[in-house]
């Protein structure tokens, strides 16, 4: 969906994906919708020869204005009911494609002052589940890397954002093990909305943008709590707490 609305405002695409034949299509749909040009790329990002290959050719493209990081890879079960494969997928796609793309396009983005990196997070980020601890610890990752980096470029004119979302209708539901008939539908945001709440947060200037959250004011709260928890952790000593001679 990401691919659909940055075509409809005229952006070039390159599309990485590991299904060829679905981005064959994808891509000669928004290239006849939008008369934009849309490359494509078959690859595994689980795949650290794949990635590497993928890293390098982004890196070398100084046509690249915009790095969306949406892959990701999702299986929902308790740590000892998840097999180490699986786990390993979401390391590699989440936190290791992830970081990788975005070092390949950082170092151009800085030198010609100008970028935008759009790191998709998730609420599970924020918090974990029985269900999710593997998830969201690689979604933990991609919150604190994304707002490092946002400290990192500021004061250039490269842009960072990191999306939020919650409950999404897309198919990482069904391959994580847990069929989207299983939620509450009210609490189920369409890709559609999704997106364009993204890209909306992106046009105000949003740093991070929640795309379901009517509280805005609750994620700087949650920022200033952990630098207090950062810095009162900075002693030489054991707390007192701990009665340690």
């Amino acid at each position: 969906m990401f691919a659909d609305r940055l075509a409809k405002r005229g952006y070039d695409l390159l599309l990485i994906a590991r299904r060829g034949n679905l981005l064959d299509e994808v891509a000669k749909k928004l290239s006849n919708s939008y008369g934009v040009a849309v490359k494509t790329l078959a690859v595994d990002l689980s795949k650290p020869s794949e990635l590497q290959a993928t890293a390098d050719k982004l890196s070398a493209d100084s046509s690249i204005t915009m790095l969306v990081n949406n892959a990701g890879v999702s299986t929902l079960a308790p740590i000892g009911g998840t097999k180490a494969a699986d786990a390993a997928s979401m390391i590699s796609v989440n936190i290791n494609a992830l970081t990788a793309l975005t070092i390949a396009v950082l170092p151009g983005f800085k030198a010609r002052d100008k970028g935008t990196i759009v790191n998709i997070g998730s609420v599970l980020g924020f918090a974990s589940l029985p269900i999710s601890s593997i998830y969201s610890g690689t979604k933990g990752y991609v919150f604190l890397f994304t707002r490092g980096l946002q400290e990192e470029v500021a004061g250039t004119q490269v842009r960072v954002q990191l999306v939020a979302p919650a409950a999404t209708a897309t198919d990482i539901w069904e391959l994580s093990g847990l069929p989207l008939s299983n939620l509450d539908a009210a609490t189920v945001m369409t890709a559609e909305n999704c997106v364009d709440a993204a890209l909306r947060g992106m046009d105000l200037g949003e740093a991070v943008t929640m795309p379901s959250s009517n509280e805005p004011e609750l994620l700087p709260r949650f920022d200033e709590l952990r630098v207090k928890l950062l810095i009162a952790a900075q002693h030489g000593k054991p707390a007192d707490r701990y009665a340690v001679a």
